[in-house]
């Protein structure tokens, strides 16, 4: 087949899935953002970048600025069609930033794939989770349903969908879920492992190792969404009962998801000013967004890796540390019970017990003996259902390739 796969920060979630379509003989090509500096092996086109969208309403913004990226992608696809004579079979793209609003206009007779990765809702979701944060009002709502369109519209015109879990596919309302294909990203589980030989050298040239007491916690950014409020605010507790315990914190000052805090710069700056003077500094270390091999090399001499979320999207940190064989204690929430069974595979306590957070992190700094059961058992879990090579890549290309069968 003729594939396109449309991301504006391709490979984005495709870079194993493009590369093995191309293994397999099919003619693949991606269409990106002229600003996307992300290298790839993938012969690719570029569309104009979008500039910034003025509106007066608010609840307006949101299409408004993705519709004008879904046109200038478009124009792209147009060029790709009228001066290069191309047209694909199917279509592979991200919905989430409105690219593939008008793809079936230049392309009407193409499949059209979409990656699911979350539908925006009102209730029982991330909206009104954290009252701290973020309360509940009706105004938030209606935001909430106005940046709901454009995914609704993508979902509407795809032929078919891909979600990474069960949660997230479940996000959507009842009459779209029967498009979505659950397959997980993968894990690459021939890197991401145990390696009881790991070292992670920190700025200050301290060097630790699986033989230290390492209590772990990964975002793209330090916020709420992830947990970031509820973690600081345990560590004056673990500091004081674990004293040769360190805590390592990667993770940018920015914010991903959700607001700044009113009252600072940045999240990491409001929670040092709450509860920085009850902790020993020279132990907790914040090294900012680092390479990925310093990051795997965290997980493998963690002793203990914390993951709180909202129910939100999870993050591939939580499936990396599993298959790194780390001792699990994560968010009794929607999205990490998908994957973590309290017991069974690793902890689970409430989002907002702090209390009951520092006390399980302290039993796993600890030496809680069943830590080599649950470690295993974490490992295992990914091995069997989130394997890239074995299980998610296979599973991948077999709903690629069941397009030719729609034709």
């Amino acid at each position: 087949m003729k594939i396109l796969f449309v991301h504006q920060n391709f490979p984005g979630q495709f870079p194993h899935l493009s590369a093995e379509l191309v293994k397999r003989g099919h003619d693949v090509v991606a269409l990106t953002d002229e600003n996307n500096q992300r290298t790839t092996s993938i012969r690719t086109m570029r569309y104009k970048a979008p500039d910034a969208v003025k509106t007066d309403s608010p609840l307006g913004r949101t299409y408004s600025e993705y519709a004008e990226r879904g046109l200038l992608t478009a124009r792209g696809a147009r060029a790709m069609r009228d001066k290069h004579y191309y047209t694909p079979d199917l279509i592979i793209g991200h919905p989430g930033w409105g690219e593939t609003l008008f793809l079936k206009e230049i392309w009407p007779d193409a499949k059209l794939m979409v990656y699911a990765e979350l539908m925006y809702r009102t209730r029982g979701h991330d909206v009104g989770f954290d009252p701290e944060v973020s309360p509940a009002t009706d105004e938030g709502r209606f935001m909430t349903i106005s940046r709901s369109a454009h995914l609704i519209q993508a979902m509407v015109q795809a032929d078919g969908a891909i979600a990474p879990t069960r949660y997230q596919a479940d996000s959507f309302p009842p009459e779209l879920r029967g498009k979505i294909t659950v397959i997980h990203d993968g894990i690459d589980t021939d890197r991401v492992r145990p390696d009881p030989d790991a070292r992670l050298t920190l700025p200050d040239g301290t060097v630790l190792t699986a033989q230290d007491e390492v209590l772990s916690f990964v975002s793209r950014s330090l916020e709420p969404y992830r947990g970031f409020h509820v973690f600081m605010r345990a560590l004056p507790q673990i500091l004081k009962e674990r004293p040769d315990a360190h805590v390592v914190l990667v993770g940018g000052d920015g914010v991903s998801y959700g607001g700044k805090p009113r009252d600072a710069g940045s999240w990491k700056e409001k929670l040092l000013a709450e509860v920085g003077n009850q902790l020993d500094l020279s132990r907790v270390h914040f090294l900012g967004r680092v390479p990925y091999d310093s990051y795997l090399s965290l997980l493998q001499v963690a002793r203990v890796h914390c993951y709180l979320t909202y129910p939100f999207v999870l993050s591939w940190s939580l499936t990396e540390a599993m298959a790194a064989g780390c001792y699990i204690v994560g968010s009794d929430t929607d999205p990490v019970r998908e994957l973590v069974k309290d017991g069974e595979n690793g902890r689970l306590v409430p989002f907002f017990d702090t209390e009951a957070l520092a006390k399980a992190l302290i039993l796993g700094l600890s030496g809680d003996p069943d830590a080599p059961r649950l470690k295993q058992a974490a490992r295992e879990t990914i091995l069997r259902g989130y394997d890239l090579r074995r299980h998610c890549l296979p599973a991948q290309i077999d709903w690629v390739e069941s397009c030719q069968a729609m034709r």
